[in-house]
């Protein structure tokens, strides 16, 4: 939930502020009555805004505060110079919210401050109406979600462990860039630090987790080979390894590499990204750190984000096949899924038994337990940050998983690799329309629609967002 800062503005002459001064407080009133209802955190302004000294203390109030986000009501007519003074104090993004009253111009006002907050160059979004409608207090909901996963973007940090992955361009981004968009810092490390802090784990905990592992897997299939305990114990210690890295560098979110050196010569990280994207593992309960696979970036951006916005596992996943007979794609990936897509629960007993551990396959000479499972049925949204010529911009999809029967689910995933986790989708859109533009291999969802919010994300941020099935 978010932590949201409120602040209500008025006329600049001190009688007719006077006048309306309780009107003012019920409009405040209501909007932070209706925000905790949802559990949010609401710091209301102390007072009514109608001076410059006011506009900046109370600003200046929230931003001591930790505020995500301001919102800026308009219930009377306000003289435009308050809402623009406290923009430069109050932590942003700003909402400018009015009520329709007939008898009281706050729709005036907010017009007006808007105006000039487009002159100052100050970023917003809008919204009115009666707040107890709940189209208009959607609006509300659907900026306070975005502005949240924006603000809490700010000042993290990003753990890439390794570097660009065999080849791939749009895996990597310049951190300077992230820094000015997104407010992100980027940490580099060595893939090295996971061998040697995994060679120090100790076998009590190794052996454990194995154990954990082996009572609660559907099926591990060892074959002498890929897939030993020996090889899975290794993939536990890389586990413990990132858990370390992840404390020492006191990262938000990661993305190794992993492809060619630890997947040559030391194991996969399958286990490990799984696991980290998960509610739980054989240590218990935990919350979900985003890890992408083969160190993609924008993979991990976009994953946080959403982390942010439905706070649930994120998948991540290679756009791998379509099937235009049935007009579902495999979304199949040598990584992870987050073994939360097994089941759709946070309880590990209802996702694990639908998972497999598979020997991984040639590509991966090092060997260790490819994670499969096929996605839980539901409708999702799906998503990818991308750039064109150097700008970011949003593509964003509506969909659902599907699944058939047994027999078919597994005819299908062995035309692609079995051993890999899949997610059977239907996409709101064409094949061709997506194939058209779509700009990455990569593609991550969680459950539910979050288009709106990914929408306003986009629109807080600066960037293009583009909807896939809704035309340009």
């Amino acid at each position: 939930m978010a932590t949201i800062g409120l602040l209500t503005f008025s006329d600049g002459r001190p009688f007719v502020a006077e006048q309306v001064d309780e009107l003012n407080r019920r409009s405040q009133d209501r909007i932070r009555h209706h925000l905790e209802a949802d559990g949010h955190r609401v710091i209301a302004g102390e007072e009514i805004i109608c001076t410059n000294e006011s506009a900046v203390r109370e600003a200046k109030r929230l931003a001591a505060n930790g505020c995500d986000c301001t919102i800026f009501n308009f219930a009377v007519w306000v003289f435009p110079h308050l809402p623009a003074l406290a923009s430069r104090f109050a932590p942003g993004p700003f909402l400018l919210f009015s009520n329709i009253n007939p008898q009281y111009p706050g729709l005036v006002g907010m017009l007006a401050s808007a105006g000039g907050l487009n002159q100052a160059g100050t970023p917003y979004a809008r919204a009115y109406g009666d707040i107890e409608d709940n189209t208009t207090y959607n609006r509300i909901s659907t900026f306070v979600r975005a502005a949240g996963a924006v603000s809490r973007l700010r000042g993290q940090t990003f753990g890439l462990i390794g570097g660009r992955p065999m080849g791939m361009y749009t895996a990597t981004a310049d951190p300077a860039t992230w820094l000015s968009v997104f407010g992100v810092d980027v940490e580099h490390i060595d893939q090295g630090e996971i061998i040697r802090l995994a060679a120090e784990v100790p076998q009590a905990k190794v052996s454990s987790a194995f154990k954990w592992l082996e009572e609660n897997i559907g099926h591990i299939h060892y074959d002498g080979q890929q897939l030993t305990p020996e090889k899975l114990q290794t993939q536990i210690r890389a586990t413990y390894a990132m858990k370390q890295l992840i404390e020492e560098y006191r990262l938000d979110f990661s993305g190794i590499k992993a492809q060619p050196e630890l997947t040559n010569h030391f194991c996969t990280m399958d286990v490990t990204e799984a696991f980290l994207n998960d509610p739980y593992d054989w240590d218990g309960p935990h919350e979900p750190h985003v890890c992408a696979t083969e160190a993609d970036m924008d993979a991990a951006l976009t994953m946080q984000i959403f982390k942010h916005l439905a706070h649930t596992p994120v998948l991540f996943a290679d756009v791998r096949h379509y099937h235009a007979d049935l007009g579902i794609w495999d979304l199949c990936n040598s990584g992870e899924h987050a073994t939360y897509f097994a089941g759709g629960s946070f309880d590990p007993k209802d996702n694990l038994s639908n998972v497999h551990f598979y020997p991984e396959g040639f590509y991966f000479p090092a060997g260790g337990a490819s994670v499969h499972h096929l996605a839980h049925p539901g409708k999702a949204t799906f998503a990818r940050l991308t750039r064109l010529n150097g700008k970011y911009w949003l593509a964003i999809l509506r969909g659902e998983f599907v699944q058939y029967d047994a027999e078919k689910n597994m005819s299908l995933m062995k035309q692609t690799d079995l051993a890999w986790p899949h997610a059977f989708t239907r996409f709101e859109c064409s094949a061709d329309e997506f194939i058209a533009t779509y700009a990455s291999n990569h593609i991550h969802a969680v459950y539910g629609d979050w288009v709106e919010e990914l929408r306003t994300v986009a629109n807080l941020l600066g960037i293009e967002a583009r909807v896939y099935g809704e035309g340009r």
